[in-house]
Parts: C-alpha cells; sequence; structure tokens
C-alpha cells in the first residue's frame, strides 16, 4: 500500500478536530476513585516450570475496574535483590499476556517488567486469562462498539481503568523502583499506554509504538480497516447514532490524554499504517504535554512500523528516563 495520509511536512503540523468533553478530568477522577474504592489486592505467585534461568517470573491478580481480577506477568532479571526501575507493558488488540517466556526484553535490559493482560481479550494472536464479566448492550464483534453509546459503560473505560491500578500493583512489588516507572505498548498497547500516561502524574517515560485509538474522527473516516472500522459497521446498522457514539469516543481519544502528558515520550508512526494512520498518531504526538517528546518515523511500513528497529531505539532511550 503506497502512502495515502497526509505528507510527512504536514503531519508534523496537523492537529486533531476531536472536541475534548468539558468534563474529561472529573469523569476519569471519579472513575479511579470507584475503581480504588475496592482493594488492589495484588498477589505475585512464583511461576516455576519456563526453562528460563536469566529470569524469574511471577503470575499477577490485581484488581482492576469494579475490583474485577486481572492478570499479568511480572518479569525480574534472576538474582534481583535491590528495587530496579520498572516498564509497564500493555497489548496489542484481540491479544493476551501470553506465555511467561515470549517477555524478555525488559528484564535482559535490567528492569522489572509488569506485563497486563487485557480483560475480554486474549483469542487473537496471543492467549490470555482474564474475563470481562460486564455485560454490554448489542454491539458489533470486537471491542470497539461494546457500550459505544454511554461513555459510563463503554469497554475501554474498563481498560484504561484496569491500566492505572496495573501501575499500581507493579509499583506495589519491592523489587520495582515506584519512583521510576515507564508505560508502553504497541498498536492498542500504545492507545493504552498514552492513556495511562495522561492519568498517572508521576511517571518518568511514556513510549507508545504506533498507538492506536487516537483522533477518532479522522480514524473513523480515513481508514476502513479493523479494528476502526467495528464503529462503522455498528453505525452502519445503527443509522443516526453517529453524534452519540462520537460523544462516548471522545472520553477514550488518545489525543487528550496526550494533552496531559507529563514525562517524556518516545512515539513512532509508519507513513503507510493503514490500521493506525500516520495522521492519527501525529495527532496525538502533536498534541503531547511534555516538551521532551520524540517520534521515529518509518517511511514504507505498514502496522508492523518499526518492529525490531524500534525496540532497538527504546532500548537506545528508554534507559537514560529510567536510570537519571
Amino acid at each position: 500500500m503506497a502512502r495515502f495520509d497526509l505528507p510527512l511536512p504536514e503531519l508534523h503540523g496537523y492537529r486533531s478536530r476531536s472536541v475534548e468533553p468539558a468534563d474529561f478530568d472529573r469523569f476519569w477522577s471519579t472513575t479511579l476513585d470507584e475503581a480504588r474504592a475496592h482493594d488492589l489486592n495484588p498477589r505475585f505467585e512464583r511461576h516455576t516450570g519456563t526453562g528460563l534461568a536469566g529470569v524469574e517470573v511471577y503470575d499477577v491478580t490485581f484488581a482492576g475496574f469494579g475490583g474485577h481480577p486481572v492478570k499479568g506477568w511480572f518479569v525480574v532479571p534472576a538474582g534481583t535483590r535491590e528495587p530496579l526501575p520498572v516498564v509497564v507493558e500493555f497489548l496489542g488488540y484481540g491479544g493476551g499476556r501470553g506465555l511467561a517466556h515470549t517477555h524478555l526484553l525488559w528484564a535482559s535490559a535490567g528492569f522489572t517488567h509488569f506485563v497486563m493482560d487485557t480483560r475480554g481479550q486474549g483469542s487473537g494472536w496471543a492467549p490470555g486469562d482474564t474475563a470481562d464479566p460486564v455485560g454490554s448492550a448489542p454491539s458489533l464483534p470486537g471491542f470497539m462498539t461494546r457500550g459505544i453509546e454511554d461513555p459510563l459503560d463503554y469497554y475501554y473505560r474498563r481498560v484504561f481503568t484496569d491500566a492505572v491500578r496495573a501501575v499500581e500493583a507493579a509499583r506495589s512489588h519491592p523489587l520495582a523502583d515506584a519512583a521510576r516507572t515507564a508505560v508502553t505498548g504497541v498498536s492498542q498497547g500504545g492507545g493504552i499506554a498514552i492513556a495511562a500516561g495522561g492519568l498517572i502524574p508521576d511517571l518518568v517515560a511514556v513510549a507508545p509504538d504506533v498507538p492506536f485509538l487516537c483522533d477518532f474522527p479522522r480514524a473513523l473516516t480515513l481508514t476502513d480497516r479493523q479494528p476502526y472500522r467495528e464503529v462503522g459497521n455498528y453505525l452502519k446498522t445503527h443509522r443516526g447514532r453517529t453524534e452519540r457514539a462520537n460523544a462516548t469516543l471522545a472520553y477514550f481519544d488518545g489525543v487528550h490524554f496526550a494533552a496531559r502528558g507529563r514525562a517524556p515520550a518516545l512515539f513512532s508512526a509508519a507513513l503507510e499504517d493503514q490500521t493506525c494512520p500516520p495522521s492519527t498518531v501525529f495527532a496525538a504526538f502533536n498534541a503531547y504535554g511534555h516538551q521532551d517528546k520524540t517520534i521515529e518515523v518509518y517511511d514504507f511500513n505498514d502496522h508492523e512500523g518499526g518492529g525490531a528497529f524500534q525496540q532497538a531505539a527504546q532500548l537506545a532511550w528508554l534507559p537514560g528516563k529510567l536510570t537519571a
């Protein structure tokens, strides 16, 4: 697929048309207060039988949105005795936390690593272990339209709340240096990382890679690739509900969370990305609230983005933020 979005010079100046709800901050502070009324109750159980000698793995359960149990992996360099900086990772659309041995990068770099399972997902490309016990009004198969006509019921209200609680759970472990915490993720995981960066005031770094869930007004009309197309297909059937759906999505737009970013950030975008079009990524990057921000651009890549090259960029950038 050749380039279909704005030219790169225009991307650097692009601003989203997404309108921030007047009660955005109140909505999220109330949501998080409700979640924190439940005991976080983080449980770290040693996970054996991985065949790995260089890391120690813990099977984690903590209370997310509504007190619902959310799973995760906590991976630390073998023999760790003193607290280390912690990297909290969120996952791409449809996947779960998978198997423990697939999460070795950040522990190998000398950090503790917390991987959050995504509720209700985990049957697309990696298995998951976290249910979403909350029901939904009629929705399209997938997750994008679950509760889309009311922000209180919308699926990502639960997921973004889980993400904040995941950071709190990771920081609760004695081997995690809570004062040096970063968040990262690819695609959906990048969108969740941006949300966490806007909701958690004291992170030291945010690293969203080809992030999803940004600039809904443009994304929904620019690309016909899933998962954004789930919303279009829903509105194709539920005629006349576009305004209501857009009003809900505004509470979950990465552009508004990015504006509240208080930590240095490393983004990435791919100029042939039809899943998360580059203008939607730049919308969040250009709105990002911290002056120390960088974006890696991959000229001829689709949604695979930089892949291992972006990991290398993160490995060069993130240690300086976590160990400063």
